[in-house]
Formats: structure tokens, C-alpha cells, sequence
């Protein structure tokens, strides 16, 4: 926090304002009220930035989150809001210590640039009824709300909003590369709104801001209704989780030597949703917009994100008037600014080019982020990555067959043992995905007295694999073929005795550390 203050107190007001209208609009749609949204901002804001994994994000009330939360106010009231977002705060809590955050490291980039790009277009298209003037639809999806207000406006148009967004927009893509440093989103926003209220345009403003910050209570809580509100509990956790820690990897990739502790992250979004409601907030997680803004900003710590806290309640309390006259065609012109920089051309290129899969997981995970959810999108896309992912196993998995021609051998033992004797080497993973071509290949083997299977480059076994290659043992045992066993790897014996035939086979004297061993005993059944 000490590398750059001044520039993370800037980039944190940038946030900040940006902020301010979305957390107004998020409380508005959870069911609770604009205060909720601002409670949730500040306080969420704050503790997970503090407590934290991730240097440069910001928290608070999102869209996808009020999805979720309305329902749970239909059913339970306020009061069930406030106690499932205390509950989804001690799920987090207990998957941080779990240590399950690390495993979101192992995402596929195709899915990661996929997301983003989706939910960049997402939030330019929440943007486009305030780029146009005018207030957004009540539809359940953005294209959806961003299609009725182009057509509202087509029928009356008013380029002046619009004007001013692109304005807006533009003053920050070209400072960005002419005066990276400087706080250009600021600038632009305050311009915008000088320029509005002097020349009276009467375009849609923030407008006026709740009243202060509740005092704590507890009061809501209701044991008797913790079963009831343990399903959405867990969504809302899961959402959460997910959210925050994509957004984490999101921003990791817009800044060079940026990785986030993704445990630490579940811990600090744990405990922000943990105090939260005890505040009247509702649940929250990581605001991909507000932290691709910061990161735009040109935050380098945790500062800014603790700024931006400092400043909605500084705004509450003294700086209301200022702040609810600024255009809302301003704030959309910095949101779409951010979706622009968010996109890397050059990634999604690059994940283009390398291949089907990794193009087709990209493509599934942007469609379905804008066209359903995120959360449904990152479900198909890694989904379809470790279909993918285990197709590309399988097929790199090899059973060759071997020939045991060797120069000590007389032409006659060199003819018998090549008729009579075949070895088969397994290369790669033995699992679900390739164990059954391999039990076809194996049960084809014909003409011969002694089939050896060599496991040494085994790289892994399932349980399944060790079923169908007990099923194959049995099928050429059953035509009188001796089955040896050569080179198991110590780390795959339990699987293979446990549930294939290894166990067996070694009692017979069947099993071999390697495979002269193994041939050597071919050639005993073969003459003998």
C-alpha cells in the first residue's frame, strides 16, 4: 500500500463513483432497498479488501447475485435475505480452510478469456439504456433489457446521452495510451457532469443517496429456519465463491506480476458476507466492473479498494448533492471504456488458432455468459473442457504390440516365439476414457500361446481401467492364452490387485518386475 498511494486513492474515487450508481441499483434489485446496496459496498468493500487474496479487487452487490437473493425474499423476507447471506459466509469461511479455492488455478485459459469476454459484453450491455438516456426494462436478461431501450430510442432518438458516453469512453481509451497514469475516468466524469449541469440537458442523474449507515444487529436470525434456508445458502456461497474467484484470475491477467491467494480470497469473501448482513446488507462477492475499473484506474494495491469503502460513505454523509448529479451516460461511458481494455484480441486469437477444443470451449463459455448467466457458463465450459480434455487422454494413451526378437535366439526360436508369443506395451493413462478400446485390441489377439502386458509406462490407472483390463485377462485366459504381467508401476499394485487380476496372477507366478523376466517365463510355457 505504500508503493503508490496517491495513484490508489485516485483510482479508489474513480471506483467509487462507478460504484455508487450500481450498488444503488443492485439494493434496489435484491428487494431490500438503494441503503442495502450501499451498506453492502462499504462494508463488503472494505473487509474483503482488506482480508483478502487478491491486491486489486473490489466487492460489493452484483447482478448475478439479486438473481438468487429474489427469490429468498419472495419466500423468507428480509430476514431470510440477512441470515442466508450469514450462513453462505460460513460455508466460504469453510472452504477457505478446506484450501478448495486453489483448484480454480487449474481452469482452462479458453474457458478464463471466454468469461471475460462475455461478461464484458454483459456489462456494456447493461450500460446501453444509460448510454442512450433512458431507464432500463425490467427483463430478466441484458440483451433483452438492452434491446427494448435501442428500440424505445430508435422511435425518439437523443444523441446527447449517447454523445456523452462515447465522449466519455473515448477521452479514457486515448488517454490510456497517451497518459496511462493519469485518472482520465475521473476527469472525463467530472467534465461530463460540469458540462450537463451548465447547459441544463436534464439527462437521467445518480440522484439523491440514502441515509447513513444502520447501527448492527443480530435480531434477524432465526434457527429454527436454517434447514429451510440451507439450499440457497449454498448457492448463494457457490455463487460467490465462483464469481470472486474468476474475477481474481481476471484481474491477475490485466496487470503484469499480479496472482491472487485464492483460499485467502474464499476466507476474506467469507467474512465480509459473515458481517454483512448484520449491517441490513445483502450477500456480495467480487464486482468484475468495478474491478476491471480499478485495475484501469491504475490501482497497485489493496488501497484503492479500501478507498473506494472510504469514499461511498464519505458520500453518504457529506458529498450527497455532488455526487447524485452526475449523468448516468457518463458512468456507462467509463463501464464501457472498461469492457474495451477487459478484452484481449490477441489471447482470444491466439485460443482461436490453437485448435477446435480449445476455440470451442471459448465460444460455448461467451455465449452462454450473455445469453443465460455465469454461472451456467462456466458450468458448460468446464464441463465441455474435461470432455474434451479426457477425449485428448484417451486418445494419446497407446497399446502397441511388441515384437521379442532377440539375437540369442536360433531362427527356429526366433519363428516360434514371434507365432506363438506377442507382448503389448501400455503407454499413457489407463482410465475410463481409453480402457475400452483397449479391452477390443486386447480381446482381437489370436494364434498365440502367451500374451505379455507391459505396465511400466502406465502414467495412471482408475478403477475402471483395472476393471476392463481384468475383464481382457479373463477373455484370453478363457481361450487358454497365459496372461504375464510386467514392470507395475508400485503406485498403481493396490488398484490392480483391489479390483483387476494382479493379485491372482501373482500368486501363480505371473506378475515380473521386468520384461526379460517375463519373456524368459513366455518361453518355458511356449517349450515346455
Amino acid at each position: 500500500m505504500r508503493r503508490a498511494p496517491a495513484t490508489d486513492v485516485l483510482a479508489g474515487l474513480t471506483v467509487a463513483i462507478v460504484a455508487l450508481p450500481l450498488a444503488l441499483a443492485f439494493g434496489e434489485a435484491s428487494g431490500l432497498g438503494a441503503q442495502a446496496g450501499i451498506v453492502t459496498a462499504v462494508i463488503a468493500g472494505a473487509i474483503a479488501a482488506f482480508f483478502g487474496g487478491s491486491n486489486l479487487q473490489v466487492s460489493g452487490p452484483t447482478g448475478a447475485m439479486t438473481v438468487v437473493l429474489l427469490p429468498v425474499v419472495h419466500q423468507f423476507g428480509v430476514g431470510g435475505v440477512l441470515q442466508v447471506g450469514v450462513m453462505a459466509g460460513v460455508i466460504l469461511i469453510v472452504l477457505a480452510i478446506s484450501g478448495i479455492g486453489r483448484y480454480v488455478r487449474y481452469l482452462p485459459s479458453s474457458l478464463i478469456e471466454g468469461f471475460t469476454a462475455g461478461i464484458a459484453v454483459v456489462i456494456a450491455m447493461q450500460q446501453v439504456p444509460n448510454m442512450l438516456g433512458l431507464h432500463a426494462g425490467d427483463q430478466e436478461h441484458v440483451w433483452a433489457i438492452a434491446g427494448d431501450a435501442i428500440m424505445t430510442w430508435i422511435a425518439n432518438p437523443d444523441f446527447v446521452p449517447l454523445l456523452i458516453a462515447l465522449s466519455v469512453a473515448a477521452a479514457i481509451l486515448i488517454g490510456a495510451r497517451w497518459k496511462p497514469g493519469w485518472p482520465l475516468s475521473l476527469a472525463a466524469v467530472v467534465v461530463a457532469t460540469a458540462v450537463a449541469q451548465l447547459a441544463g440537458l436534464g439527462l437521467p442523474v445518480v440522484g439523491a443517496l440514502p441515509d447513513l449507515i444502520p447501527s448492527p444487529s443480530i435480531a434477524f436470525f432465526d434457527v429454527a429456519a436454517i434447514t429451510a434456508l440451507l439450499p440457497s445458502a449454498l448457492a448463494i456461497a457457490a455463487l460467490a465463491a465462483l464469481e470472486s474467484l474468476l474475477c481474481a484470475t481476471v484481474a491477475d491477467a490485466m496487470i503484469v506480476g499480479e496472482r491472487h491467494n485464492p483460499d485467502r480470497e474464499l476466507f476474506g469473501q467469507g467474512l465480509a458476507n459473515l458481517v454483512v448482513p448484520l449491517f441490513g446488507g445483502v450477500p456480495a462477492t467480487a464486482a468484475i466492473a468495478r474491478t476491471a475499473v480499478n485495475v484501469r484506474a491504475g490501482a497497485q494495491s489493496r488501497l484503492a479498494s479500501i478507498t473506494h469503502a472510504v469514499v461511498l460513505i464519505a458520500f453518504v454523509m457529506v458529498a450527497s448533492p455532488l455526487v447524485g448529479g452526475v449523468p448516468l451516460a457518463a458512468l456507462a461511458g467509463v463501464l464501457l471504456a472498461t469492457t474495451i481494455q477487459m478484452v484481449e484480441v490477441s489471447a482470444i486469437g491466439a485460443i482461436v488458432s490453437s485448435g477446435k477444443s480449445d476455440a470451442a470451449v471459448l465460444l460455448i463459455t461467451f455465449v452462454v455468459t450473455v445469453a443465460i448467466d455465469l454461472v451456467a457458463a462456466v458450468a458448460l465450459g468446464l464441463g465441455l473442457a474435461g470432455l474434451l480434455a479426457l477425449r485428448a487422454v484417451a486418445r494419446s494413451a497407446q497399446l502397441e504390440r511388441e515384437t521379442l526378437d532377440h539375437a540369442d535366439f536360433t531362427a527356429e526360436q526366433q519363428e516360434l516365439l514371434s507365432e506363438r508369443i506377442v507382448a503389448f506395451r501400455f503407454d499413457g493413462a489407463l482410465f475410463f476414457g481409453a480402457a475400452h478400446r483397449f479391452l477390443l485390441e486386447l480381446s482381437e489377439v489370436t494364434n498365440v500361446s502367451v500374451v505379455i502386458l507391459r505396465m511400466s509406462r502406465v502414467s495412471t490407472i482408475d478403477a475402471t481401467g483395472a476393471l476392463m483390463l481384468d475383464d481382457a485377462i479373463s477373455r484370453l485366459e478363457k481361450r487358454g492364452i497365459v496372461v504375464l504381467l510386467s514392470g507395475i508401476n508400485p503406485g498403481h499394485e493396490r488398484v490392480l490387485e483391489k479390483v483387476g487380476s494382479a493379485g491372482r496372477l501373482r500368486e501363480l507366478g505371473r506378475v515380473f518386475a521386468d520384461t526379460p523376466d517375463a519373456i524368459r517365463e513366455a518361453r518355458l510355457h511356449v517349450t515346455g
